[in-house]
């Protein structure tokens, strides 16, 4: 049912594009439409990559999924990037980060109930984590007290992402080295597409993604204008949620099935690929258009740090529970609201 309503719902992004460039419609239906668009968009470059990954084998399947799955994220960061708004790209990649660690989680945990998650795999992903704001504080630190995205943080920033996407890269070699095959699969077995359908779909969902995630992220500072509502709230919060709905999704519906071991790992590894890859991806990739800092602002860094040392906390001992998943829930709720209060500088 689930995917019937994603499948149809394709039709909204080739829809935003002809609103966007025929007619004269409001930035808020823009913003609101395009935010629904990209949810079935992500789903389907998500599809594609899984298809395509069956015929490429790990190494590369596993590059697939970590470039494409993060597609959605990516170009609304770009695009931001090339707008200039550079407070929007930053609070929507920690927005992204915290949403995977307490919201997806929360809401897995919640779903699934009592049982065991995997501690070697989630404190992997903690030591991810953790080591990527640790690194962030060298180019985020001095800018708290001049101008965030002055060319002296520029220039710290560049090491920075070279690091975390080497850290990325040892990371997942390990991993793959370790488990030999990485393949997760739903309940009843799918029939791979041919690898060229899958890169034909992948392309073309890339293709109208962008366009959507450009009217997106055109139209958000009139949406958040009407709404009453900075354009950092609106990145880290709203933006962030939906680069990554399907996934969420996804990794709910694993956790009612009672695979909560697969459904903490997909919110765990999620969190810690957009602070060792999709950050420095993004940073570096910025300079085809415009660099960008890595200047996080103390609410992001606060976030991320708070954000980490809750999860650590509830799930330390390895076990679930829906009251260790409200707790999660209700931290998410308690740093969204933390954005609201910071509001843009």
């Amino acid at each position: 049912m689930v995917r019937r309503i994603l499948f149809a719902g394709l039709a909204i992004g080739p829809i935003v594009v002809a609103l966007h460039f025929l007619t004269d419609i409001g930035d808020t239906a823009l913003f609101v439409l395009s935010a629904l668009a990209l949810i079935p968009l992500a789903w389907l470059i998500g599809e594609a990559t899984e298809h395509a990954a069956v015929h490429t084998g790990p190494g590369i399947g596993g590059f697939l999924n970590a470039t494409f799955g993060n597609a959605p994220e990516l170009i609304i960061a770009l695009i931001a990037v090339n707008e200039g708004l550079t407070q929007v790209v930053r609070g929507s990649l920690a927005g992204s980060v915290v949403g995977n660690l307490l919201l997806v989680l929360g809401f897995s945990l919640f779903a699934g109930g009592r049982g065991e998650i995997e501690r070697w795999s989630s404190f992997l992903s903690f030591g991810l984590i953790a080591l990527a704001i640790g690194v962030l504080l060298i180019p985020s630190i001095p800018s708290w007290s001049g101008d965030p995205d002055a060319q002296r943080i520029v220039d710290l920033s560049v090491p920075v992402a070279i690091v975390l996407l080497l850290v990325y890269v040892a990371v997942t070699f390990y991993m793959l080295r370790r488990h030999r095959i990485v393949h997760i699969s739903t309940d009843e077995e799918v029939s791979a597409w041919s690898f060229k359908a899958s890169l034909a779909v992948l392309a073309a969902a890339t293709v109208v993604t962008a366009f959507v995630a450009e009217t997106l992220v055109g139209s958000l500072e009139e949406f958040a204008h009407k709404a009453g509502l900075s354009d950092f709230f609106v990145a880290a919060v709203i933006v962030a949620i939906v680069g990554n709905a399907a996934e969420h999704g996804g990794a709910v519906l694993v956790a009612y099935r009672g695979k909560l071991k697969l459904a903490a790992e997909i919110a765990l590894s999620s969190s810690a690929q957009v602070a060792v890859f999709l950050i420095p991806a993004v940073t570096l990739l910025s300079w085809l258009i415009d660099p960008l800092a890595l200047g996080f602002r103390k609410v992001e860094i606060g976030a991320l740090v708070l954000s980490l040392a809750v999860v650590m906390a509830t799930i330390w001992t390895g076990r679930s529970s829906r009251l260790r998943g409200g707790i999660l829930i209700a931290a998410y709720v308690g740093v969204a609201a933390m954005f609201f209060v910071a509001g843009d500088v």
